[in-house]
């Protein structure tokens, strides 16, 4: 049984059962949300406002800039898609700094070289220069992307975990609105200055994220990897739900680090490795079984978020509706703000849901949605293509069908991959195992926006949303057989769940007989591994 409910209850072990109360069974009120949690959460996950704008910029600076500089659709789809490739130096780079200099300052990294990449979109004069500048702020994603879920993880208690890691897809949700919106407004400028506009102004967020993560925390799991116990121990206090709660989380923490539990001084020499040395070989060359199912989940999961279609809707969205039969540059401009809208509004709907409802369901319910409308989307604009006359209910269905998508794609597909793969790693691993899953889904998205011209044109618009639905139905099979859920489980029991792949149910059924076993020797509610 866990401290809180010892002395929440006031429950003697030695204490015979007859002599307990009624009250004594009432179920244990749910804490409230830790506000200090809460704020660092969002402040990690302005961060990721910086790659949403530029995916929702971009889908409509791209026609302004092609016809600026006389692009070629191959030149274009480069242009969109090869940020994703060059956010892969920036993951890679975070998973090295985050463990040397901390969360916290890799953070500040972020938004300084995104913010360089934006003056330098902004000033652009031609396509060379461009892509030189679409380097560097890729670069900063990278960082962004990697850094904010690791970060969010380590100070959110168990309790409301779900909730603050999906906080980053959150804001990419928000940064993508932002972009649409900024296209809508600076369409009316002169051709050659309105895409400059529209790309400088994402070098905004950069400078608040740098002014308000100064007063973030660091993580307490890296300060406690540097053997800084005493302000680790801080950290916790003022994250956790109850004062019992952070004398665990550091527990565990400490177990994990290997620092001796009778061990309780403010430094304290770690002897374990503490900035990622042998971490790769321990990923990739040497995986223990847990390992190896971890990594199975984390490549699928970002995989599949990303070969699903998002990035092609998102980013090519007012081509899509020009084939769905919208021709003025206005309405589709509009039309594509209210795919923001939509993403914003389900995605603020799952962070409610992820720590009430679960991972697993959430997650098969949007694949299972996105299915329907991608088969539904690809049904509407196959009739449209070989249609000779213009169809109000076809355009109508596509349209409604695009909104959909990008709801049910919201709803779970959309902040799960973030919030499951940075959960589930143990805390050695964490950082590296969390860049890979970044780099994954960077490079899936990369192949992608790079291609999707080049892939409708040789099958059709329709055709290439019915090969996105196959996509996501495979994705739901394997999800289905191989995740576990995670919900209210402790970072550091993790492992426990993971190792026997498609057999992993028979581990929860064990534990909850073992629990049941223990709880019947001492007469009280036995939590097990649960925070």
């Amino acid at each position: 049984m866990s401290a809180g409910l010892n002395s929440e209850r006031d429950v003697n072990p030695s204490q015979p059962t007859t002599e307990k109360t009624l009250a004594d069974f009432d179920p244990v009120k749910k804490p409230k949300r830790n506000k200090f949690a809460f704020a660092c959460a969002i402040t990690a996950s302005v961060a990721s406002i910086l790659l949403g704008y530029d995916i929702g910029v971009m889908s409509g600076a791209k026609d302004y800039i092609k016809i600026d500089l006389k692009l070629s659709d191959t030149q274009v789809g480069l242009l969109v898609g090869t940020i994703n490739w060059y956010s892969l130096v920036g993951s890679a780079a975070a998973g090295v700094t985050s463990d040397w200099i901390g969360r916290r300052y890799t953070i500040v990294v972020a938004g300084a070289v995104f913010f360089a990449g934006a003056l330098l979109m902004g000033f652009s004069t031609n396509y060379a220069f461009l892509m030189i500048a679409r380097f560097v702020a890729g670069i900063g994603v990278g960082f962004a992307l990697m850094i904010a879920p690791v970060y969010t993880t380590e100070v959110s208690p168990a309790s409301s975990r779900g909730f603050l890691t999906s906080f980053p897809e959150v804001f990419i949700n928000a940064g993508i609105l932002l972009g649409y919106v900024s296209n809508y407004a600076f369409s009316k400028l002169p051709t050659n200055l309105g895409w400059r506009i529209m790309l400088g102004v994402g070098a905004i967020p950069s400078v608040f994220l740098a002014l308000v993560v100064i007063g973030m925390p660091e993580s307490p799991r890296w300060l406690v990897m540097q053997g800084r116990l005493g302000d680790a121990r801080k950290v916790l206090d003022k994250t956790s739900d109850t004062k019992e709660e952070s004398q665990q989380r550091l527990s565990e923490i400490k177990e994990v680090a290997g620092i001796p539990q009778d061990c309780n001084d403010d430094v304290v020499r770690v002897q374990k490795k503490s900035h990622g040395e042998g971490v790769w070989k321990e990923l990739f060359i040497h995986p223990t079984r847990p390992v190896r199912h971890i990594l199975l989940c984390v490549i699928g999961i970002h995989f599949f978020q990303q070969a699903s279609g998002i990035d092609a809707v998102v980013l090519y969205s007012t081509n899509i509706f020009e084939k769905a039969g919208i021709t003025s540059s206005n309405d589709k401009l509009l039309a594509t703000v209210a795919v923001g809208f939509t993403k914003t509004v389900f995605i603020l709907v799952a962070t409610f849901l992820l720590d009430r409802i679960g991972r697993r369901p959430l997650l098969l319910s949007s694949i299972g949605g996105m299915v329907l409308s991608l088969a539904t989307l690809g049904f509407g604009l196959t009739i449209i293509d070989h249609s000779h006359e213009k169809l109000p209910w076809a355009i109508a269905l596509s349209i409604a069908m695009v909104l959909a998508f990008v709801a049910f794609f919201s709803i779970g597909m959309g902040p799960i991959p973030w919030v499951y793969s940075s959960e589930i790693f143990p805390l050695r691993l964490r950082a590296q195992g969390t860049g890979v899953g970044v780099a994954v889904n960077r490079v899936t998205s990369g192949v992608i926006s790079t291609t999707f011209i080049m892939l409708y044109e040789a099958i059709s618009i329709g055709g290439a949303f019915f090969l996105f639905a196959g996509i996501a139905t495979v994705a739901w099979v394997l999800f289905f057989a191989c995740f576990p859920e995670t919900r209210e489980r402790t970072l550091e029991d993790m492992e426990v769940l993971f190792g026997n792949f498609i057999s992993w149910r028979s581990v929860l059924k064990d534990g909850k007989k073992e629990e049941e076993v223990h709880g019947g020797n001492d007469g009280q509610i036995q939590m097990g591994t649960k925070a």
